[in-house]
């Protein structure tokens, strides 16, 4: 390797302060007096100067590094890095830049998600809960005085204790656009098929084919409703706990994706069943015919036009709708909703 300039420069005069300190390491080593000690070191030291002189006064244009560095040199030379600095080093330190992805949200494990629940009832009573119909009566006669009438007239809706629900709604696509007397007959016999009514449930409804219940006088497209239910309890979308928790809109939600039951059994089933207190049923020709005798409409009330008119009856509107069967009834117009407070009706065409 071959060195130029400056560079030797400095190699040799690294060299020559080793080669002095050796100098002086040896010399110390020997057994002299004295005396003779400082003279010996003496002249070593102007003998290490005067070749220190010769070495640095020329300025040879390239050496061989082995030549000016003694191989019994005890300390190693390392020669030092240059280290250059960039442009970028002399400007100020910026602000860090976000990455355009940052700004959307990080994915989030999916065991960390919250789980959604159903919605729940927030502790209403039912209707038949002591004290409630007083309470429901009491506000209606404030809310709404053209109330106090009906009221007045007819004695305080009473409330049975509710069955299973998967009874009451199997119950109710057997009463679908049937007679009572009729459908209490076709009822009764399909209890006795299943072995009494505590039997009705999904597991016995799902082992009857078609043909036995059509023996019993159960049509084929209502069979299939009550397969259709039993399935929906079986897999679990649907239990008798669930429907007893769910809030009224879930229920509508969850109860209308069986078949053969809509919207008008929903709000029966809520309020003859599970006594809610708060329902409307928009789509009952009675309850609509009350409200336009009550309220002298020379026009049948619109389900949109029956959520403003009733909106005063809140949270009793069940209490009120029974009571506008009632005036239906006074004034000679056919009980349409009569069989539902017996049983949960759909309004499905006739077969």
């Amino acid at each position: 390797m071959k060195l130029r300039g400056r560079e030797l420069r400095n190699l040799t005069a690294a060299g020559s302060r080793t080669q002095i300190r050796l100098a002086i390491t040896r010399t110390s080593d020997q057994p002299l007096s004295v005396a003779m000690g400082k003279q010996k070191r003496s002249k070593i030291l102007s003998s290490s100067f005067q070749l220190h002189q010769s070495q640095t006064s020329p300025e040879p244009t390239s050496v061989d590094i082995s030549e000016s560095i003694s191989s019994s040199s005890k300390i190693p030379f390392r020669p030092r890095k240059v280290r250059k600095l960039s442009s970028n080093a002399r400007k100020p330190p910026q602000p860090p830049v976000l990455d355009s992805d940052s700004s959307k949200p990080s994915k989030t494990n999916p065991s960390q998600l919250p789980i959604l629940l159903p919605k729940t009832v927030k502790t209403v009573k039912p209707l038949s809960f002591e004290g409630e119909i007083d309470a429901a009566l009491n506000h209606l006669r404030k809310a709404d005085p053209l109330l106090m009438i009906p009221i007045d007239s007819y004695q305080p809706p009473a409330f049975d204790s509710p069955g299973p629900p998967f009874l009451t709604l199997a119950k109710s696509i057997l009463y679908q656009q049937l007679a009572t007397n009729a459908a209490k007959s076709i009822y009764n016999r399909f209890v006795s098929l299943c072995g009494g009514e505590a039997e009705v449930v999904p597991e016995t409804i799902l082992s009857l084919n078609p043909n036995q219940l059509r023996e019993v006088g159960i049509s084929g497209r209502k069979a299939s409703y009550l397969h259709d239910l039993a399935d929906k309890f079986k897999s679990g979308i649907l239990s008798d706990s669930s429907i007893l928790e769910m809030d009224d809109e879930s229920l509508l939600t969850k109860l209308t994706l069986v078949k053969g039951i809509g919207a008008w059994s929903v709000h029966m089933f809520m309020i003859f069943s599970l006594q809610r207190p708060d329902v409307l049923p928009v789509g009952d020709l009675g309850v609509r015919k009350g409200v336009q005798l009550l309220y002298g409409l020379k026009e049948l009330p619109r389900p949109l036009d029956m959520e403003q008119i009733c909106e005063k009856w809140k949270p009793y509107r069940s209490v009120g709708s029974w009571y506008m069967w009632r005036c239906m009834e006074a004034k000679g117009a056919k009980a349409t909703s009569k069989v539902a407070a017996t049983a949960v009706v759909d309004a499905t065409p006739p077969e």
